[in-house]
């Protein structure tokens, strides 16, 4: 649970003062390592909230990094549940 509180408040830290690239970077293995990373959502909708524009790139979309979280995190997960040497993730 410590190492949980830690992560949250080391990714909030990296999404205020570090870069993007790794901020996301930390995200996915953090999301990768602990069973459902919520927290994780919340934090790129900061990350939105305080840096996000509309870019023509991302077809106007100003929340882009919270898109991209919510896809990332649903694809961890199905990901995880196929994996055969992952824990078995229903019995948290």
């Amino acid at each position: 649970m410590v190492f949980r509180i830690l992560s949250i408040l080391l990714l909030t830290f990296s999404v205020l003062f570090m870069p993007f690239w790794l901020s996301v970077l930390f995200g996915l293995s953090i999301a990768a390592y602990f069973p459902f990373f919520l927290e994780g959502i919340v934090i790129f909708f900061l990350s939105d909230l305080l840096y996000g524009v509309p870019e023509v790139k991302f077809y106007g979309v100003t929340y882009a990094s919270l898109v991209g979280a919510v896809l990332i995190l649903v694809g961890i997960e199905f990901l995880k549940k196929r994996l055969k040497y992952y824990p078995n993730i229903d019995n948290y």
